[in-house]
């Protein structure tokens, strides 16, 4: 290592300045009450809005707020005025980004941590101290990124919104029925907590990281989307059931190939999408169905079996009907073995 990267506990307080330099225009000035009076709301919107940001209250002599902070409510609040939404989806909207934000900083952080620790062979310390250092140059790139992901996400939105609207047609929605139709499918390590109780900390730490990474290729790649991951399984969706069906499968065979066996389902029906996640019963029906299948297997339902048979394009998958299995809080399920047609099927 050089001396730019050389980690200095002594560069930090003055690194993190930069930060807030160039980041929020500078150190904060302002108490809640000034902050406020800037706004030109009351306080108590004030401390709802950090709230919904993931931030805890701050004390009435503290001062952590900036001009940059005044700019984002003020903006928000005009739109609330304007009536351009209501309060209450504002708040929401806020809620969505901060905790979306939480993560993503984490994530890429985390990122770059583990990159400086292998690639300069430092301790977590030394490396996180380079990358507060790195992360000056490397922030506005990162805010382009940004930018361009939400723009790219956005259109893929509204394509799927498009189409779920020209598939309705001129039929009337029923108000009693879930809004959306999706192929559901869950994927998870089989004895995970075994697995990692054995492990050091750059063990689990690869496991994690390999399993996630290839999770979320093999899901992007077969056209479904990731939902979220659970620790040791990740929730996907699809907009036909034959992707999901798809999707399963490639996970299962993409994690065997690097000896990380995973068990699996996916099922068709509808669901209630809110602040980034799916519920709905098929989403309890998947995770049950991954919870009785077997390592290496992929499970679904008769009536999603049965949808599938249909359709004529689905030629290369076999479905095995098992015994019924009682299942607590669904009763009986009738769970069929769906895998991928081999060469030498007829």
């Amino acid at each position: 290592m050089n001396e730019e990267t050389d980690p200095s506990p002594e560069a930090a307080p003055s690194t993190l300045r930069r930060h807030e330099e160039r980041l929020l225009g500078g150190p904060g000035t302002m108490t809640v009450e000034e902050f406020a009076a800037a706004a030109e709301v009351p306080q108590h919107l004030v401390r709802n809005y950090w709230r919904a940001l993931g931030f805890a209250d701050v004390p009435a002599d503290s001062r952590p707020f900036t001009d940059a902070d005044v700019t984002a409510l003020r903006d928000l609040v005009d739109v609330v005025t304007e009536g351009g939404m209501s309060l209450t989806t504002a708040q929401d909207l806020v809620r969505a980004l901060g905790h979306s934000m939480d993560r993503l900083v984490l994530w890429q952080v985390e990122a770059l941590v583990q990159d400086a620790t292998v690639r300069y062979s430092l301790d977590d310390v030394s490396a996180r101290l380079v990358v507060l250092d790195r992360l000056v140059e490397l922030s506005p790139m990162l805010r382009e990124q940004l930018d361009y992901a939400w723009r790219r996400q956005l259109v893929a939105l509204l394509g799927r919104i498009d189409k779920d609207v020209a598939l309705l047609g001129n039929e009337a929605p029923d108000p009693g029925q879930l809004p959306l139709e999706r192929a559901v499918g869950f994927i998870d390590i089989v004895s995970y907590t075994t697995r990692a109780a054995d492990m050091d900390r750059a063990a689990l730490t690869t496991l994690v990281q390999d399993f996630e990474t290839v999770a979320r290729d093999v899901v992007a790649q077969h056209g479904g989307r990731v939902v979220k991951t659970i620790g040791d399984a990740v929730l996907f969706v699809a907009d036909d059931l034959l992707t999901g069906v798809r999707t399963a499968t490639g996970l299962v065979g993409a994690m065997a190939e690097r000896d990380l066996p995973v068990r699996g389902s996916v099922v068709w029906g509808r669901v209630l999408s809110r602040s980034g996640d799916i519920f709905g019963p098929v989403v309890n029906l998947a995770s049950r169905l991954t919870d009785i299948a077997d390592p290496g297997s992929v499970l679904m339902d008769d009536v999603s079996a049965a949808l599938l048979e249909g359709d004529s394009t689905a030629q290369g998958v076999v479905l095995e009907p098992l015994a019924g299995r009682a299942v607590p809080g669904l009763g009986e399920v009738h769970p069929v073995l769906v895998r991928r047609r081999e060469m030498n099927e007829g």
